[in-house]
């Protein structure tokens, strides 16, 4: 028996279609499930909807389902339509009658978006982890190569001097900006919509403050209603943030299959981190990199695929919402992927010296040595003139120095100010109340 069936028995095929992929994403869900009924259920007995000693039996029970889901034993059986079922099957089998009644107060719309926004706070946050690992990777690469000058280009033509240091650590400071709108959707999904039911409350005396701070969210959707319009808006909001630190690490991948290529031959890699050609000997291809594009390219696509589901739906729950796990889902593990594959490819790379004294880089210096000649006196136009009539005549010379000391120049990275940014950035997530609540719930 499904949750909402009553006598009748729908088609086998309506079924099948309306069901789709929901119990494959759903394992997903299964331990998130269960902490939402343990704060469910804790509720109901506090405000006269459970026995005490149903509330003990249920607990006991769902705590063991529990350690059996983060043990990967437990399943949705064939002809089970989703977790939620599962779960409230395997109670009523162990308890009888104690397991039909944790459902008084919610409808299976807020279970869902409980169990969404439990999963989506575990998610981004272990997103986060693997931003900060390699937040420190390349913090830790722009101080080994912060001497070593590479041209920089405006156009893709060569305009001033670089450097490896400034190279790493302008990606460093782009995934700071990046963890501040993974913390914009983590507050978002940080909200408890336990208790708005169908998206218009319950008749029942729900305490929804009390199951807030058992799952220690943050705070709570107050108006039922848009507990229920949440649901594709944080998803929605948490693909934008995915699709950010993929375009950092997009960008950061042509770049290194850019400066792989013998054109420009500022780094290699190790023969055993590269793959070759079927018919050209010499060939050392980026594949890693050319892949690690191609996937952060498609999660930059996220939000879109997510926006054109939600285009136009009017308030209310609608059945093709459960698609949106199957865009969003897979998601998570692609980008941590490529997190954790840019972590272990970087401090690989080998860098190449001197870059900069080869001959046709010389006019990147250009620049300076206009400045070094307002330094000593000259108007800058006339200084502008006068180092492009020698580079006109043939006559330019590279500055015996180029010295750039301003915050975040080649020569003050600001590498600490920096760190202090994302420090504060990631002690805004307050994940240890997280934690300490669930730990709470489950002991």
């Amino acid at each position: 028996m499904k949750l909402w069936q009553k006598n009748t028995n729908v088609k086998k095929e309506i079924e099948q279609f309306t069901v789709g992929r929901d119990p494959e994403f759903d394992m997903q869900l299964a331990a998130f499930d269960v902490l939402g009924s343990l704060a469910h259920t804790r509720m109901l007995e506090s405000v006269g909807l459970l026995d005490k000693s149903d509330l003990d039996a249920l607990q006991q029970e769902m705590k063991n389902i529990y350690r059996s889901i983060m043990a990967g034993d437990f399943a949705i059986e064939p002809g089970v339509e989703d977790i939620h079922s599962q779960v409230e099957l395997e109670l009523t089998r162990r308890l009888g009658e104690a397991g039909k009644k944790i459902h008084s107060g919610r409808s299976r719309n807020d279970q869902v978006l409980v169990d969404l926004k439990l999963y989506l706070r575990h998610e981004l946050q272990q997103v986060v982890q693997e931003v900060k690992a390699l937040f420190d990777v390349l913090q830790q690469l722009s101080e080994q190569y912060k001497e070593k000058l590479l041209p920089g280009y405006t156009h893709l033509q060569v305009a001033m001097p670089s450097s490896f240091g400034l190279w790493f650590g302008a990606y460093a400071e782009s995934l700071v900006d990046d963890v501040l709108l993974l913390q914009s959707a983590y507050k978002i999904a940080d909200k408890n919509p336990l208790g708005s039911a169908a998206g218009y409350g319950s008749s029942f005396p729900l305490n929804r403050q009390l199951t807030t701070n058992l799952l220690g969210f943050e705070t709570m959707n107050y108006n039922v209603v848009y507990a229920q319009m949440g649901r594709g808006k944080s998803e929605r909001v948490v693909s934008t943030a995915i699709a950010s630190v993929a375009a950092t690490l997009a960008r950061m991948s042509m770049d290194l299959c850019l400066y792989m290529s013998q054109n420009f031959a500022f780094v290699s890699l190790p023969d055993n981190l590269t793959t070759g050609s079927s018919i050209m000997p010499h060939k050392k291809n980026p594949d890693v990199f050319e892949i690690m594009r191609g996937k952060c390219n498609k999660l930059q696509a996220l939000p879109t695929e997510i926006s054109m589901l939600l285009i136009n739906l009017p308030s209310g729950y609608h059945r093709e919402l459960q698609l949106l796990k199957e865009s969003l889902f897979p998601a998570f593990g692609e980008l941590k992927d490529c997190l954790q594959m840019m972590s272990f490819m970087l401090p690989q790379l080998q860098v190449r010296d001197k870059i900069m004294e080869e001959e046709k880089y010389t006019y990147a210096f250009s620049v300076d040595a206009v400045n070094a000649e307002v330094l000593a006196g000259l108007p800058f136009r006339d200084a502008y003139k006068k180092v492009g009539e020698s580079i006109e005549a043939g006559t330019f010379a590279v500055p015996a120095s180029v010295v750039h000391t301003h915050e975040g120049s080649i020569g003050n990275l600001c590498n600490k100010e920096i760190a202090a940014l994302m420090e504060e950035a990631i002690a805004g997530f307050r994940f240890e109340r997280v934690e300490k609540a669930l730990e709470e719930l489950v002991k």
